[in-house]
Order: structure tokens, then C-alpha cells, then sequence
């Protein structure tokens, strides 16, 4: 597969890549290969991302305001500068607590 997304070799100012829209989630694919994927999100406050689980761990990094991320029925509250990771197959969900931003890490393999 080939690379997706921005240049390699560029600086990138992540809170300025993804818009807040009202009312709505907005993504943005920065990189995209084989190996994973990098994904920037931008959620208005109280949207969310229901209940679902993934083959791959997956990494959020809060950018901007704050969220909660529910790995297997427990939340984690994260704000600016926080990380987390979501195991493959455990059920997960991502909600707005407050207009957030997170970077989207996907591993594969």
C-alpha cells in the first residue's frame, strides 16, 4: 500500500489541521500505510463515536479540549497532552465532553 496523507518530511501544527464543525465529527487521514494509519479528529461537544472494537491497538492522543474514551465499559477522561491505548478486540467508544481533539494512531501488525 502505498503512503497517504501529508508529506513526510513536514512540519505539521495538529490543531490547525482538523476544523471543529457544529454539531459534527470531523477526520482527517494525515498518514495511511501498511504498517498503520494516523488520523486526526475534531468533535463537537457532546458527539461520539458509539461502541465498537477494532482488529489492531490503537493509540489516542488528546490535542486540544477534552474527551472520554471507554475501553470495555470503563471511561477515561483525557485532556490536552493525555494518551492512551486501546487494545485489538475489547469494545471501545470515544465521547465529547467538552469540543476535543485527539490523533488517531492505528498499529497494525
Amino acid at each position: 500500500m502505498e503512503q497517504q496523507g501529508i508529506e513526510k518530511s513536514t512540519k505539521v501544527v495538529l490543531t490547525g489541521e482538523a476544523a471543529y464543525a457544529g454539531g459534527a465529527i470531523v477526520s482527517k487521514i494525515l498518514y495511511k500505510s501498511g504498517s498503520g494509519n494516523l488520523t486526526l479528529f475534531a468533535f463537537d461537544k457532546g458527539q461520539e463515536l458509539s461502541e465498537h472494537s477494532a482488529p489492531y491497538d490503537a493509540c489516542v492522543q488528546v490535542i486540544d479540549g477534552t474527551g472520554e474514551i471507554i475501553i470495555n465499559k470503563v471511561p477515561f477522561r483525557l485532556s490536552a497532552g493525555e494518551f492512551i491505548i486501546m487494545p485489538a478486540n475489547v469494545p471501545h467508544a470515544v465521547k465529547a465532553v467538552e469540543r476535543f481533539k485527539m490523533l488517531l494512531t492505528m498499529l497494525r501488525g
